[in-house]
């Protein structure tokens, strides 16, 4: 038994726009064909940008879908969810936090890294991502031969959990999902995080996002975090610049420390 981890990339929006293309070339010749005058030329013209538009889409879309693909050959997703867990290290019988977890993958990392430690991964698993759900995370927790995790639903913006519950927390690419204030729903994941826990919270921070993550990081500090770092992820740590920019994930980096 092997795991799915499924693509971060629906297959969904890549036929999406695959068929967007050829509907609109399809009412182009259409138009072309049946329409005569200036209506014909504007009407053509029209939908075989559109089409044309929709062609370099499906291109895009196809190119991040390989990228990511965690059995293809740039295996972007596996570098970033096995980077990720890297960074953290938990004592035996601790508790980590994989908040929107997706397919498993991160919070499955991290158990393989630390077997003795327990993991809760959380997550809405909502329609634009359906092929992720509880029981792939567990069909793929049982394919690793994890089985000190569960999985459950939560709301990564108010998240069910005490203070101090976890001796970490992770994430990766969840918060520049949700509308609103992100750096709120940082602070949401870092409440529950015990004294002395680490983080590894991987996502874009880009300043139109996340608005100061500089001044963010003196304000953690300024509460009494230990350590704090922002480490740029596009300098090739788990991308190379120029695929972050035509990836659009330019401002990627981790946001990890300790309290």
């Amino acid at each position: 038994m092997k795991p799915d981890y499924k693509n971060w990339i629906p297959r969904g929006m890549v036929y999406s726009f695959l068929f967007a293309a050829i509907g609109c070339g399809a009412a182009a010749s259409v138009f072309a064909l049946l329409l005569t005058g200036t209506l014909k030329t504007v009407m053509t013209i029209v939908f075989a940008v559109i089409a044309a538009v929709f062609c370099g889409l499906t291109v895009w879309a196809v190119s991040m879908y390989r990228a990511f693909d965690y059995n293809g050959k740039r295996q972007m997703a596996r570098q970033i969810i096995e980077g990720t867990a890297s960074y953290v290290k938990l004592p035996d019988g601790g508790k980590c936090l994989d908040v929107g977890c997706g397919s498993g993958a991160l919070g499955i990392a991290v158990g393989k890294r630390n077997p003795r430690a327990e993991i809760v991964g959380i997550d809405r698993w909502g329609r634009e991502y359906a092929s992720f759900s509880r029981s792939l995370c567990e069909s793929n927790a049982r394919a690793e031969g994890v089985s000190r995790i569960m999985f459950r639903q939560g709301d990564a913006a108010h998240l069910d959990f005490p203070d101090e519950t976890f001796d970490a927390v992770v994430s990766n690419y969840v918060y520049h999902n949700i509308p609103g204030d992100r750096q709120q729903y940082l602070l949401e994941t870092l409440r529950t995080l015990k004294k002395g826990g680490t983080f590894a919270l991987h996502d874009i921070f880009s300043k139109s996002r996340y608005g100061d993550m500089q001044a963010f990081v003196k304000k953690l500090k300024d509460m009494g975090y230990s350590r704090v770092e922002m480490i740029d992820t596009t300098d090739g740590k788990f991308m190379k610049k120029s695929e972050a920019a035509w990836m659009a994930l330019s401002g990627s980096a981790l946001l990890t420390g300790r309290k």
